[in-house]
């Protein structure tokens, strides 16, 4: 006798009916999971809308700069659009508050440049389009023949970006069906003066001036190296670390790397936003009035290098397949110790190149109690170094390198107190004994 399932029962996994499919409570929870992305992601991007928003009220800042760029890049298409079709009488406006639209760039000289790349790629669009229709007299015909010229131009270096504005144009001027001399003219001249008229805004209406960025990468420089420092002297302080947490203290150091590469990208900018500039129009835009030296930037990729160095040495001090061990724990918490203190300078660092006041002593003067500390710290693990090429010589490379990093962060981090106040044998090169 056949036995027949009960259909009230449950379905049994082995049937074909629901095998390979989760069960009905698995795929509501899914399907709640899916529903819910979009909603996380709305809410997300408004509270990003949100911080924006309280950053252009706080004060100067990119949150600012991109707000005032974006009225000025409508301020200019109005104009342009005022100007061709009210006041020239136009009946072809679309040209200058298009070109004046996209003129409006983060800087002058970059707003000057895409005016010749735009302008030329619409003319050459504008005249291959209007001869390719006299030559075939029909506008697939002439779209056929200009396009691939126009597409081939638009990919030469000398254009930058802009290339494809030659090709669109000449769609925009086959489409319009008007190709006469008149009508290219037209064209011709409403780019030209979208061209002044973008320019003159950018270049006379708060003109953008990126000295700020420079100095608010390199105080992240300053003050991501210092959290990174505290980070590593936290953990060697506990003696809770391994080689997964010197991982992370590398992953940490290489992204220091990556600010540092932002520094420069704003370097370049600052520097470009100088150029075609004047000073009393500078001073309209309210931007500090000039830049950190360059030597600033090399100190920090030393400083980012002397952090690289120092968590390699205790990535390999951590792998137990390697030779060298880390010293005694009496010995990394004043390690750890010498790291705060190198830690609390980079913050220092950073708060100086903001404008903050760094901490002064009863007589007005820089403190000099870190230097002091600094002292009795490389003493007491000199000391420990010693102790550890008598006792036990395993761990005095590792102690001796992480020695010679921490002197090097000292001094190039803490300047003030490296350069002021140490000796001159020391100033010189020599280790204070």
């Amino acid at each position: 006798m056949t036995h027949v399932p009960d259909s009230s029962g449950p379905t049994s996994p082995a049937d074909p009916r629901t095998a390979g499919h989760p069960p009905p409570r698995r795929r509501a929870h899914a399907l709640a999971a899916l529903s819910a992305r979009p909603l996380r992601a709305v809410r997300d991007e408004a509270r990003r809308v949100g911080r924006a928003a309280r950053a252009v009220w706080r004060g100067p800042g990119r949150e600012r700069d991109l707000l005032v760029q974006s009225m000025k890049a409508a301020a200019a298409a109005l104009l342009a659009w005022l100007v061709a079709k009210d006041w020239l009488g136009d009946p072809m406006a679309l040209m200058a508050p298009w070109v004046a639209l996209v003129m409006v760039q983060a800087t002058v000289y970059s707003s000057l440049r895409r005016a010749a790349q735009q302008s030329t790629a619409i003319c050459a669009g504008t005249l291959l389009a209007s001869a390719a229709q006299a030559v075939t007299g029909d506008t697939l015909g002439a779209l056929a023949l200009c396009l691939p010229v126009l597409m081939l131009l638009a990919n030469w270096s000398r254009f930058g970006d802009q290339g494809i504005y030659g090709a669109t144009t000449a769609v925009f001027t086959l489409a319009a069906g008007s190709v006469s001399a008149a009508s290219v003219g037209h064209r011709l001249g409403q780019t030209a003066l979208g061209a002044v008229i973008g320019l003159a805004v950018n270049a006379f209406v708060c003109p953008p001036i990126h000295l700020r960025d420079v100095r608010e990468n390199l105080a992240a420089v300053a003050r991501e190296t210092g959290d990174v420092l505290y980070a590593i002297a936290a953990e060697l302080r506990s003696g809770d670390w391994d080689a997964r947490s010197t991982a992370d203290w590398s992953r940490r150091s290489a992204r220091l790397e990556h600010r540092l590469e932002t520094l420069h990208s704003a370097r370049r900018w600052s520097r470009e936003s100088l150029r075609l500039t004047s000073g009393p129009l500078r001073a309209l835009g309210r931007a500090p009035s000039h830049l950190p030296p360059d030597s600033e930037d090399e100190r920090w990729s030393r400083v980012t290098g002397h952090v690289r160095a120092l968590t390699r040495t205790l990535a390999i001090a951590a792998d137990e397949d390697r030779a060298p061990v880390p010293p005694d724990a009496a010995v990394l918490e004043t390690y750890a110790h010498l790291l705060e203190l190198i830690a609390e300078g980079c913050r220092t660092e950073s708060g100086r190149l903001l404008g903050e006041r760094p901490d002064e002593g009863p007589d007005g003067q820089p403190d000099e109690r870190g230097e002091a500390t600094r002292r009795e710290l490389h003493h007491r693990l000199q000391d420990g170094l010693r102790e550890h090429a008598a006792r036990e010589p395993a761990p005095t490379t590792v102690l001796g390198s992480l020695l010679l990093q921490a002197e090097s962060l000292w001094a190039e981090a803490v300047p003030r107190a490296a350069r002021g106040l140490e000796p001159q044998g020391a100033a010189r090169g020599a280790t204070p004994e």
